[in-house]
């Protein structure tokens, strides 16, 4: 009988690990754990849709390592004075079906918008997907929550 049990108990804890977690669960700060530059990124709903705010970025400073860099290849000539810290430039993300589809990066480094998608693997991982085109042609990057 103490066996039916914990198979039963095993399988529902099992099931519940599968469940989506609730949209919202994004919202929150997050710092990178692969790729050649490190960031962090504050996740915010706003209009129903979700956006990142750049923290800070390991290439985003001069060699001074104190002055903020400029967001000179901003292909809008009137941005191209702002800091790159603070810019929000992860857009539009919307939570459907347990994935936020439908978003854009806009990379300082380059000057270049990339499509976004993202995906919670638990409520601490969270792996964006930033692409041209075609998702297959794009790069994943992991992050963990820093809250």
């Amino acid at each position: 009988m103490k066996r039916l049990i914990f198979a039963t108990m095993m399988l529902l804890f099992s099931i519940a690990g599968f469940a989506q977690q609730p949209a919202d669960s994004i919202i929150g700060n997050w710092e990178s754990i692969d790729g050649d530059v490190k960031l962090k990124f504050e996740i915010f709903k706003q209009d129903g849709k979700y956006s990142g705010k750049l923290l800070w970025a390991s290439n985003m400073y001069e060699a001074d390592g104190k002055t903020p860099k400029k967001d000179f290849k901003n292909p809008d000539k009137s941005l191209q004075s702002r800091s790159r810290k603070g810019i929000v430039n992860i857009t539009n993300l919307k939570y459907e079906d347990g994935e936020y589809e439908g978003g854009k990066l806009y990379n300082p480094s380059d000057g270049d918008t990339y499509s976004l998608s993202a995906k919670l693997k638990n409520a601490n991982e969270l792996h964006f997907r930033g692409y041209l085109g075609i998702s297959l042609l794009g790069k994943t990057m992991k992050f963990k929550r820093i809250d």
